[in-house]
């Protein structure tokens, strides 16, 4: 890698929180609800990733993994990363609730990006009560799936709910880490937050899980208690919780950031991870807020960063993310390479 920030290293830098979305163009199986399609913030999200809605009708919501792949090419920090569908929330039988689904994401259009980028890792995302759960954990698991991602205060779902034991069971066999957001949830126009308590992920490391608390659980409170603090007891009781720093470096949450890498209980459990398309969105992503404590000029320096990945890099590490930090992902992901290769161009 050439980047000024981050010195040549054998090991790949990898970002394992990066999202996807569509419209249902192209045939992608993409949906995104009336309700947010009318928000303001859906539109931010689009110009984010590079498209708008005429872009991906033409195109296909394929172009949103072509810009996210060729954005990761182009950094001169990360190697790779991991783009997540969003499963969606489910009625009474186990089959998809499209009234209350806000964001779909299916598994096969992420992983079928992924097949056609080698800078795109393929992250599935399962809830776990689908009747045909088990099924479709399997399925991704065939397609390189390298985890699966959670967001139970938007698809409805209480991870500490008995009956998805089963599940999380044949997650630890597989050897596929959760990752699963913690703390409160913003990006979405409702959100059932109870769900995202840290205390609720212990049926999952009780059962062996490798667990990876997205956010740190560095916002909300639970049971009138920091959900950081939460975080931190548990990880002081299982050794197989990890933590990812992805949106630490959002307006409303870069004071933080400094708490969770001081954090005793997750040394050498932290993980780095961007949250995309958020990190490109750059009124919500500046190094103005923290430049009295990284000086005029190095905010300044930050600011001026093009790539929003080599963006994020900078601005953690000048905040004291360290290098391990940044290559902890790919040892928790069980990947020993890494490739650096054109970006494929979608079939239209």
């Amino acid at each position: 890698m050439n980047s000024p920030d981050l010195p040549p290293s054998p090991n790949p830098v990898i970002d394992m929180h990066c999202h996807a979305a569509g419209i249902g163009a192209g045939a992608s199986g993409c949906r995104v609800h009336p309700r947010l399609a009318r928000n303001l913030r859906f539109g931010f999200y689009l110009r984010a990733f590079g498209v708008s809605r005429r872009d991906l009708a033409d195109c296909g919501d394929c172009l949103v993994l072509d810009r996210i792949a060729e954005g990761v090419a182009a950094s001169g920090s990360v190697n790779q990363a991991v783009v997540l569908a969003l499963d969606g929330v489910v009625d009474s039988r186990g089959r998809t609730d499209f009234d209350r689904t806000e964001v779909l994401v299916p598994d096969d259009f992420v992983a079928d990006g992924a097949a056609r980028h080698p800078q795109l890792l393929f992250g599935a995302s399962i809830n776990p009560l689908r009747a045909d759960a088990l099924e479709r954990l399997a399925r991704a698991h065939s397609r390189g799936a390298v985890l699966v991602k959670w967001l139970p205060a938007i698809q409805e779902f209480d991870p500490a709910d008995r009956r998805i034991l089963p599940f999380l069971r044949r997650l630890a066999e597989l050897g596929l880490p959760l990752l699963t957001h913690t703390g409160t949830e913003h990006s979405f126009t409702r959100a059932r937050d109870e769900f995202s308590d840290p205390e609720r992920l212990r049926p999952a490391l009780r059962e062996g899980v490798t667990v990876i608390a997205a956010h740190a659980a560095s916002s909300g409170r639970y049971a009138g208690e920091p959900g950081l603090s939460r975080l931190a007891r548990l990880a002081r009781e299982f050794p197989t919780l990890y933590a990812d720093i992805s949106a630490l470096t959002l307006v409303n949450r870069i004071g933080r950031l400094p708490s969770v890498l001081a954090s005793r209980e997750l040394e050498g459990r932290l993980l780095f991870g961007t949250d995309y398309p958020l990190v490109a969105m750059r009124p919500l992503v500046s190094p103005w807020p923290v430049a009295p404590r990284l000086g005029f000029r190095a905010a300044q320096a930050i600011a001026r960063i093009p790539n929003p990945w080599d963006r994020d890099v900078a601005l953690k590490q000048a905040l004291g993310a360290d290098r391990a930090l940044f290559e902890r992902a790919a040892q928790v992901l069980r990947l020993t390479q890494t490739l650096r290769l054109r970006p494929a161009v979608c079939v239209r």
